[in-house]
């Protein structure tokens, strides 16, 4: 379940930024439309934060979106835009990376049980 929120919590923020810089609007600019400071756009964009309800209404409105659409996976128009495909090469990268990790923990565990022994 924890895995599921943190994915969720990666699309909210990716899709505030890609709808940010489709509307033309800086972190400033956003930040002043929704009375919330820069560094707090960045913090939520960068999945440093989570946000509130009211914050998200705020977001959809300055975003002139529905509150559904912050949480939906992008269009296909947008699959092969750079931040699109960066997204995807480090979703990927997190995933391998995470893996190997948990391969690595695994075996560590292992080998320290054994010794232990």
């Amino acid at each position: 379940m924890l895995e599921s929120m943190v994915q969720v919590k990666e699309l909210l923020a990716f899709n505030i930024k890609m709808l940010r810089k489709k509307k033309g609007f800086s972190q400033e600019k956003l930040a002043e439309a929704v009375n919330l400071s820069a560094q707090s756009i960045s913090d939520i964009e960068g999945c440093r934060t989570w946000v509130s309800d009211k914050t998200l209404e705020k977001l959809a409105q300055a975003l002139n979106v529905d509150i559904f659409e912050l949480f939906m996976p992008s269009d296909k128009d947008d699959e092969n835009t750079p931040d699109v495909l960066l997204y995807k090469r480090l979703m990927k990268l997190r995933s391998v990376m995470k893996d190997d990790i948990d391969k690595r923990l695994e075996q560590f565990y292992v080998s320290e049980k054994s010794f232990s022994r």
